[in-house]
């Protein structure tokens, strides 16, 4: 066989050994994602997530951050501080008010866990009863930031009732020694607050029951992130809520999870913690549209609220706060419809 023939073979053969070889893999992306808390029920699903692969098979590499309050977590969105985070709408509506180039981009709960705790032996059950009190929460508190807009709605004199400063993790010490005469947390909190006060004492105000059914915890994103890495931030979504959906077919494994990745959490709290959560993510159009999935109509009367009382430098339009163009439908399973 002449030299030039067997050249002719070693070329082939070098051609067909380099299309063999699996082209480099891609390096994931990097995304920020800042949590409104310190870890709490709520944050369950995007450990599981974490740990079943769900971010890394889509191409992320995904780093959870804590935060001090949704003001906290959507300040670190509209800095570039984080890519994506957790914020109560109404924080989210009044920063777009002010300027924050953030938008709510799925929702977690469907239904509203805004409240407010007190002692049994000293209960608060109706919004005047906050007036001659005193409240604690952090400044970045979702709840204490929306607060202007409930008093507004239901005649409260703000200047009768007195903020006192304290940590997240503070706030169930804070009411439990009676330091405040109450807490502004979510009823999910119900675990939190038994044990700290005794099943019986603690005492729910949910704003639901008076008129303030608006949504609350959402997922949120920047218009950078939003413009720029839009299928990044398809894929965080879709990973995120499959991470909800095993959490709503398994709690159990999901805790477990949840207790590896942090081991910190007191299960014996988180478990019901997390429980009450899903209850309020247990809806219709969550089972029609999917998990995360955002109604118009309550969207906008959420923004109404807030445009409405809680003193904004400009009333916002509801389209300017959210949208659901990046959402991927991620069923409820059939236990939850």
């Amino acid at each position: 066989m002449t030299r030039t023939c067997w050249s002719a073979i070693l070329a082939a053969v070098a051609l067909v050994a380099g299309a063999a070889t699996p082209p480099a893999a891609q390096p994931r992306q990097k995304v920020t994602f800042a949590l409104n808390w310190f870890a709490v029920g709520d944050h369950a699903a995007y450990w599981v997530a974490l740990d079943k692969g769900y971010y890394a098979t889509r191409g992320l590499d995904v780093e959870l951050q804590n935060s001090k309050g949704s003001g906290d977590s959507i300040a670190k969105v509209d800095t570039g501080r984080a890519d994506i985070g957790l914020a109560d709408s109404a924080v989210v509506i009044a920063a777009v008010a002010r300027g924050a180039r953030v938008k709510v981009v799925g929702m977690v709960f469907d239904r509203t866990p805004l409240n407010v705790w007190s002692w049994k032996d000293a209960p608060i059950t109706r919004p005047k009863d906050l007036e001659g009190k005193t409240v604690g929460a952090p400044p970045g508190d979702g709840q204490r930031q929306v607060f202007p807009a409930f008093a507004k709605l239901h005649g409260i004199d703000q200047s009768k009732v007195t903020w006192v400063n304290v940590e997240p993790a503070a706030k169930v010490p804070a009411l439990a020694e009676k330091r405040v005469n109450a807490v502004a947390d979510y009823t999910t909190g119900l675990p939190f607050y038994e044990k700290a006060m005794g099943k019986g004492n603690a005492v729910m105000m949910p704003w639901a029951d008076h008129g303030f059914d608006m949504y609350s915890m959402s997922i949120i994103a920047s218009d950078k992130t939003m413009k720029e890495r839009a299928a990044t931030l398809r894929a965080f979504l879709e990973a995120s809520y499959r991470g909800w959906r095993d959490v709503m077919e398994n709690p159990k494994s999901a805790l477990e999870i949840f207790k590896k990745r942090v081991p910190e959490i007191d299960l014996s709290i988180i478990e019901p913690n997390m429980m009450l959560g899903l209850e309020l993510m247990k809806t219709d159009r969550y089972a029609k549209h999917g998990i995360g999935w955002m109604d118009d109509k309550k969207m906008c009367a959420s923004v109404d609220l807030v445009n409405t009382y809680m003193g904004v430098a400009r009333k916002v339009d509801c389209t300017e706060v959210y949208t659901n163009e990046f959402l991927t439908k991620v069923e409820l399973p059939t236990s939850m419809r």
